[in-house]
């Protein structure tokens, strides 16, 4: 009886005792950790079994074109496929997570890309104005939106006296 009733106590104050940390530790940006261990724990898990399988099946094609043992050659060859795997699939299962949880972050991240690429083919004050207004707005969705230009005297001067 007393063991469930301390067992129960036990329960409740593990996650009273990650609030706390948290807490205490400053560890606002907590986001960024569960971020990381849903990718690399997904990547790990799929790169095992790739790992695995890849093992399994070369281990038996090897054996069976030769006839004997080619357990190194499997293995050598998984590894070099699983290290040529690693980055674009770390990079998919990030974008995967992003696309998932992060989905903010991910449209604030592309309508960046957008205005860059804007901005490079446009040389309209007004429209690479307007062009960073709406992103602006799309991003941080304030309730109001001002640009200021500074003129530049220098600039004047040196493109009035051109003709």
């Amino acid at each position: 009886m007393a063991l469930d009733g301390l067992s129960a106590l036990a329960i409740l104050i593990l996650p009273l005792s990650i609030a706390m940390a948290v807490m205490h530790n400053r560890l606002w940006d907590i986001d960024l950790l569960i971020n990381r261990t849903l990718v690399y724990g997904l990547l790990s898990l799929m790169l095992g079994l790739v790992y695995l399988g890849g093992v399994l099946v070369l281990q038996e094609a090897i054996a069976g074109l030769s006839g004997g043992a080619g357990s190194s050659l499997a293995t050598v060859a998984t590894t070099m496929l699983l290290a040529a795997l690693f980055t674009p699939l770390r990079r998919r299962i990030q974008l995967m997570i992003d696309l998932r949880f992060y989905r903010r972050r991910y449209n604030a991240e592309q309508a960046v890309a957008r205005l860059g690429n804007a901005l490079r083919s446009e040389v309209d004050l007004n429209r690479i104005t307007d062009h960073l207004v709406e992103v602006v707005q799309e991003t941080v969705q304030p309730e109001t939106v001002w640009v200021w230009l500074r003129e530049n005297p220098a600039a004047q001067d040196r493109f009035a006296g051109g003709d």
